[in-house]
């Protein structure tokens, strides 16, 4: 299998059907892939050889999309960047995957020209609008001027692509994916989803990350329509979703509540949005419910999974969202195994732990990555006969439900007992003064860590400590409860999948001092 058959199936199956749609210009399938062989060309001349990588910094755009499947068309790697790093982090993904061109949106120019001085690129590509800066390469100049080149022919167990994680705790690590993976993975994606007919998907997630990237190959497969946004910003998400009928999208819980919680959401008619996929972090059973009653029509489905599972593993599927009777308990699961999937859970030794017992999640399928790329050590720790060992923390019910207790290393260690972060979250946003929540270990004499909750209320309500402390001892143990609570005016600082940083919530706690949870 290879990535760059989903654009020979769209133009197939959906020739004048609307391929990618941004800022006021669209593009149909024909046109796609016309220019996705052009750009291969351009890149062939530039002196990409097979197997070479291509790293892309860029906010979200159609182009973006198009170089998907032009740099593999090219025989090339694809090296998506991420937007919110550094440029010495940047510096470093480049340097590890060996990058020989690099592709440039707008708002890194800057970056681009300080990393081609560093770098012996063939070539910097500017993706962006309007003027070309000095010393790049245009990138519709490019396609104008080359015509269409055949296919390299790369497929299977070919890299296709990495994608780069961490970096909190250590050098970043390159995921690094073949065409078979992603390929099973996409196909995967479409059957889990409950009807794959006229898809279109809004993009709020940026394009290194897995929230963003399945779609750009799942809805390419069925012949659908990228709706791409930069970033997310609720009411351009709102606007998007009306003026294009969106069908699909993915968004963390946090830009949920965004959502939900905006003074213009009433504007805008979302009743074309058929699925939301939501993951990064469970959904609390109060949002649940308060997006059930607003948007009735919406379908809502919960991933879990990893960068090094092709970003998903479960899905909880809108049947199982469910808030009363005797499967009620199921809205707290993050869904049965997708297809091809095989969940373990397992001891600190490996071995396999009885249903309902607590234990790290072990995966497998033919979507795994193959490696942490020239990181033969890394990858050895986590892949294990075939197995994906995640650190996350969880357990499986009698019927095959996964339930994500937390990441092991956000497990608080307090006077001996250990406390899962997610639990004392749900408890806090139980209550209906609270908008955001998170949960930390933080320095404590007495007990080593405590617990320690941050909370961002909602506009116009009011709490106290003392009542959120109260509020949680209806809802868990005592020993679980905060023993203290930060209120914040502004949201809590998220990362570039929507998920809360607890590294940086911890810092100020943790400064100065050896251990760090």
């Amino acid at each position: 299998m290879q990535i760059t058959q989903f654009v020979r199936q769209a133009k197939t199956l959906n020739p004048q059907g609307t391929a990618t749609i941004y800022e006021g210009r669209s593009r149909s399938w024909v046109e796609f892939a016309e220019r996705n062989a052009r750009m291969a060309g351009a890149l062939r001349k530039l002196g990409l050889a097979a197997g070479e990588f291509v790293a892309v910094l860029s906010m979200n755009s159609d182009r973006y999309v198009e170089l998907f499947y032009a740099i593999p068309h090219a025989g090339g790697c694809f090296a998506p960047m991420n937007v919110r790093w550094s440029k010495a982090e940047n510096a470093y993904a480049l340097r590890d995957c060996g990058a020989t061109m690099l592709f440039v949106g707008t708002d890194f120019v800057e970056q681009a020209v300080d990393l081609a001085r560093d770098f012996p690129l063939k070539a910097v590509i500017y993706m962006g609008e309007g003027d070309i800066p000095d010393g790049m390469l245009s990138y519709e100049e490019l396609i104008t001027a080359t015509e269409p080149v055949e296919d390299a022919g790369r497929a299977g167990e070919d890299l296709y692509a990495v994608f780069y994680t961490g970096g909190t705790t250590g050098d970043p690590k390159g995921v690094a994916f073949t065409h078979q993976a992603l390929a099973q993975a996409s196909i995967a994606y479409l059957a889990m989803l409950p009807d794959i007919e006229d898809l279109s998907f809004a993009y709020v997630g940026g394009f290194f990350h897995f929230s963003a990237a399945n779609a750009a190959l799942y809805i390419t497969l069925s012949g659908g329509t990228h709706v791409v946004l930069p970033k997310f910003e609720p009411v351009a998400m709102m606007r998007a979703i009306s003026e294009h009928r969106v069908t699909n999208a993915v968004m963390v819980p946090t830009m949920i509540t965004m959502m939900l919680n905006h003074p213009d959401f009433d504007r805008y008619d979302l009743s074309s949005l058929r699925t939301l996929v939501y993951g990064g972090s469970p959904m609390p059973r109060e949002l649940m419910a308060e997006a059930s009653r607003k948007l009735p029509g919406w379908r809502f489905y919960q991933i879990y999974g990893m960068t090094e599972t092709g970003g998903f593993a479960t899905m909880l599927r809108w049947r199982d969202h469910i808030f009363d009777g005797p499967k009620a308990h199921r809205i707290g699961a993050c869904g049965q195994p997708s297809p091809g999937v095989e969940i373990r859970i397992v001891d600190p030794a490996g071995n396999d732990l009885p249903r309902g017992q607590l234990g790290e999640i072990a995966m497998r399928s033919d979507y795994l990555m193959k490696e942490y790329l020239g990181k033969a050590e890394q990858t050895a720790v986590v892949l294990r006969d075939g197995w994906m060992f995640s650190g996350d923390a969880g357990y499986m019910d009698e019927d095959g439900y996964l339930y994500v207790a937390d990441r092991v290393k956000d497990m608080i260690v307090t006077g001996g007992e250990n406390v899962f972060s997610i639990e004392v979250e749900r408890a806090l946003y139980s209550h209906p003064a609270v908008m955001q929540a998170a949960v930390i270990g933080v320095p404590s004499q007495e007990w080593g860590e405590a617990v320690h909750g941050i909370v961002v209320l909602k506009s116009g309500q009011t709490a106290t400590q003392a009542e959120l402390i109260a509020h949680c001892r209806k809802h868990i143990g005592g020993y679980k409860c905060p023993k203290a609570i930060t209120f914040r005016d502004e949201p809590l600082p998220v990362g570039p999948a929507g998920k809360v940083q607890k590294n940086v919530l911890r810092e100020p706690f943790w400064a100065g001092r050896t251990k760090k949870i």
